[in-house]
């Protein structure tokens, strides 16, 4: 049998039940393996079950499921991860693309018609060199884009049958050319091109559902607006017009998405922005990496007013829009403390306290059962004075932090801090909890094995100097 030398391996977590999409993802990557079994028998296709493997889950620091990682030549280190892939022949591709050449190498304008012809989608690069620079990018984003097909070319008869003159990649669809980006000045790099290219597998605008939001959040572009509105309404169709036409100015920069507010099944959406009907049509941006949620300031859903809100929010200058409930009179009477937007740094970046927050959200089956755990938790350390047990409703406020998770989620804010977040990724029980606040709310002294009094006088000693 021959050595294997590089392993696609697969997370997966069997106690989560796997939605349609992730299911439909699993029997993909099997069917992948199934059909490179004997085509490229050095690599093989491995699943690990992350609950039972927990070490696992830390080493490679598996945050969602499923994750797909590639290791090469048994490189534990550095494995590649496989995103955005969802099918068997983009897996496949995806793979051959790793171990050998990434594009077809065009030799003539017939070649370049037969692929351009072939599919739906199909991207071109030209260029005079083809070896180093610019080209090099090129070849990186076809290995990241297994979807679609991918040539080459430095032959002049095939630049002057486009009327390409400049290092140029360009995406073909039915044929015709729909966008030239243009190599100058070494301004683009692989991230930026993948973005734009993969934003061309998806309309302009893309309504929101069941079915587009698995290919919404595995197009890499972090900036996504929003248009709320009913598609039955009368003025829809002057509406999408303007909506669209202001698409055109910031694909790969903004993805633009339609949800329709007639649609109940579209719930969920609505309740994290905070949308009702009173507000609709209403326009908001989401940034997915900070969470930070911008909402525009004209009412009128205008072409002038979309491109002048697209243009503030990426040159910086737009209002974050933060939502808060109002604080409750009672809000620190129980045990467990009810945090909202407008109180909330002030109690969890208390510098004298631990604060442990469950971050939940009503609706969530899971966060119901665990509610009760919670308040158990929280009755157990009620005398503690350097303890505070707290929860807040995630739906209803905007909670500006840098790491966020499905519901439930947890975080310790430690004393002493004015920054710091601990993220609680253990179980979900009450041994857990308390063993982990345990561990991490000793004092300082009993952590570091040194006496109180001699920090102190460290400290001032750092301070006087």
């Amino acid at each position: 049998m021959s050595p294997v030398h590089d392993l696609c391996l697969s997370s997966i977590q069997q106690d989560i039940h796997l939605s349609g999409p992730s299911q439909s993802l699993a029997e993909e990557f099997a069917e992948a393996a199934r059909q490179l079994k004997k085509e490229i028998p050095n690599v093989r296709f491995g699943k690990v079950d992350v609950s039972d493997q927990k070490d696992l889950k830390k080493e490679f620091n598996i945050q969602e499921f499923p994750t797909v990682k590639f290791f090469v030549n048994g490189d534990r280190k550095n494995p590649i991860d496989c995103k955005g892939v969802r099918e068997a022949s983009a897996f496949i591709t995806w793979v051959k693309r790793r171990l050998g050449p990434s594009t077809v190498h065009i030799n003539s304008t017939d070649q370049t018609e037969a692929i351009i012809e072939a599919e739906e989608l199909a991207v071109i690069g030209f260029f005079k060199e083809l070896h180093g620079g610019a080209v090099e990018i090129f070849y990186e984003t076809a290995r990241d884009v297994p979807e679609l097909p991918f040539g080459v070319t430095a032959t002049e008869e095939v630049f002057a049958s486009y009327g390409i003159r400049k290092d140029t990649a360009v995406v073909f669809r039915k044929g015709k050319p729909v966008h030239n980006e243009v190599f100058e000045d070494s301004k683009q790099n692989k991230v930026e091109l993948t973005r734009l290219i993969k934003t061309f597998t998806m309309d302009l605008v893309i309504e929101y559902n069941l079915e587009t939001s698995v290919k919404i959040f595995d197009v890499p572009v972090e900036n996504h607006i929003l248009l709320f509105t009913p598609k039955n309404s009368e003025t829809f169709n002057k509406t999408y017009e303007n909506y669209e036409s202001a698409a055109v100015e910031f694909r790969g920069k903004i993805m633009f998405i339609l949800v329709d507010t007639n649609e109940t099944r579209n719930g969920r959406v609505f309740e994290y922005f905070r949308i009702t009907e009173v507000d609709v049509p209403a326009v908001r941006i989401l940034n997915l990496t900070s969470d930070a949620r911008y909402k525009m300031p004209a009412d009128e859903v205008t072409v002038e007013n979309l491109r002048s809100f697209c243009q503030s929010y990426l040159a910086g200058k737009a209002k974050q829009h933060v939502s808060s409930e109002e604080i409750p009179e009672d809000w620190d009477k129980n045990p467990v403390k009810v945090l909202v937007g407008k109180n909330f740094n002030q109690v969890a970046f208390n510098k004298t306290k631990n604060v442990f927050v469950m971050f939940y959200a009503p609706w969530s089956r899971e966060c119901r059962k665990l509610l009760p755990i919670w308040d158990e938790l929280a009755e157990e350390y009620e005398n503690r004075k350097d303890i505070i047990i707290a929860k807040v409703d995630f739906t209803a406020n905007d909670i500006q932090l840098i790491m966020l998770d499905r519901y439930p989620f947890f975080r310790l804010f430690p004393a002493g801090s004015d920054s710091q977040v601990v993220v609680y990724d253990g179980e979900h029980t009450l041994e857990a909890f308390a063993e982990f606040l345990e561990e991490r709310s000793k004092p300082k002294a009993e952590a570091t094995g040194k006496d109180p009094s001699q920090e102190i006088k460290e400290d001032l000693t750092k301070e006087e100097l």
